[in-house]
């Protein structure tokens, strides 16, 4: 009997094994799900995007659209009135100075009308008195630009001994391409109103009965350069001081951009640019020239009536890079208003009001806190820090509502 009970006793002890080791393998299954369920439940860190605050250069410009112009242009007139023929140049051919340009024909009346030849000696008179003026113009600016010649000279001179800064090198380098721009117009100017007078000369001989020219007057280019347009083509009888055509040199190009009244004040004088989608591959560079004194009133493409004001801008690159410009062509300007080469920035896709104060969310270990900020200057994408931030911390870019202070974050 005893050896029977043996047996019995293993089994139920075995058994009694069994349940309990069931029974902790469904307690832990239980703890496990449990605390799956709990992990579940409890709120998970947000996914941020996390830049690093440094110290690096930041530009801002004013970026807006302009168009090209010729700076010197000549609007060549009728100087009498009579009968047109029919002008065969087209826009974009190139004249030389004292080219034919046109003939006017006479009307035996107008021509010959004393009234007429009155007004044509005034004329004379004038034209005369441009040219002398136009002569002392060109007499000063060709002045300016021998003086400003020698300067560069002694100033290089002094930058490469150390004396002298490169920055006060660089501006009398600007000046004397400035200068040098302004000779080019004056003596343009000075063409022009020499071919005035010989014009208006031309004219009061035409009124002269005794005059051996009385069949016709043969207009002539005062200038070497491009006809830009034809304002009369066809043949027909045009009265004195008629448009005719205007010849321009598209070798002295400008760039007149319009900028808000706001942004222009802040333009300082000979501001760097950049000017971008013109055409060509490269960037071009250029200076302010001017800043136009008088601003107009223009509707914005969402119908916001706005102040504006024209910018003048000369081009620096070489003529050969932008060859193929011409009078009215668009192109795109950037022009520097502020530059430091090291500058504690965030992007300001970071910074947001609060208590109308400029603030980030700065992440100190995995939670996120919220610090106010100063911020200076800024461009589209990146604003200076004046106070608030070091560099070398963590901020968040593009904070959605989820994120406030204290929640807990991690980088995405």
């Amino acid at each position: 009997m005893s050896d029977l009970a043996k047996p019995t006793q293993s089994r139920l002890r075995s058994r009694a094994i069994r349940r309990w080791f069931t029974r902790i393998v469904l307690i832990l299954l239980a703890l496990g799900v449990a605390a799956s369920v709990v992990a579940a439940l409890l709120p998970k860190p947000a996914l941020v995007e996390i830049v690093v605050v440094r110290k690096a250069p930041l530009t801002v410009t004013v970026d807006e659209d302009g168009r090209t112009r010729v700076k010197d242009r000549f609007i060549v007139s009728a100087p009498l009135t009579g009968r047109l023929t029919r002008i065969e140049l087209q826009p974009g051919d190139r004249v030389a100075a004292d080219a034919e340009l046109a003939r006017l024909l006479p009307l035996p009346t107008p021509l010959l009308d004393p009234r007429s030849r009155a007004e044509a000696q005034a004329n004379l008179g004038a034209a005369e008195a441009g040219y002398r003026q136009s002569q002392a113009a060109e007499s000063r600016a060709r002045a300016a630009l021998e003086f400003a010649e020698g300067d560069v000279e002694k100033q290089r001179r002094l930058a490469e001994s150390g004396a002298i800064s490169q920055q006060a090198l660089a501006r009398a380098e600007l000046e004397l391409r400035t200068l040098k721009d302004e000779m080019a117009s004056a003596t343009f100017g000075a063409t022009v109103a020499a071919n005035q007078a010989r014009q208006a000369q031309a004219a009061l001989g035409r009124l002269d009965p005794d005059s051996k020219s009385a069949d016709q007057m043969v207009l002539k280019s005062p200038v070497e350069g491009v006809v830009l347009q034809i304002l009369r083509e066809d043949e027909g009888v045009v009265q004195a001081g008629t448009p005719l055509l205007e010849i321009g040199n598209p070798a002295a190009l400008e760039l007149v951009v319009d900028v808000l009244t706001s942004d222009a004040v802040r333009i300082p004088q000979d501001a760097q640019t950049r000017i971008s989608r013109w055409g060509g591959a490269e960037e071009l560079t250029g200076h302010v020239r001017r800043v136009e004194p008088k601003a107009f009133s223009q509707h914005s493409s969402l119908g916001v009536e706005e102040q504006r004001v024209n910018v003048v801008i000369d081009l620096e690159s070489p003529y050969e890079m932008w060859a193929k410009l011409g009078d009215g062509f668009r192109v795109e300007t950037s022009i520097v208003v502020w530059k430091e080469d090291d500058v504690l920035q965030v992007p300001v896709s970071a910074a947001f009001k609060q208590d109308d104060q400029w603030a980030v969310f700065v992440v100190l270990g995995e939670t996120a806190r919220v610090r106010h900020i100063v911020l200076g200057e800024r461009n589209g994408l990146t604003a200076q820090i004046i106070s608030g931030l070091e560099p070398g911390e963590h901020v968040i870019i593009h904070p959605g509502e989820q994120i406030a202070d204290g929640t807990k974050v991690a980088p995405r």
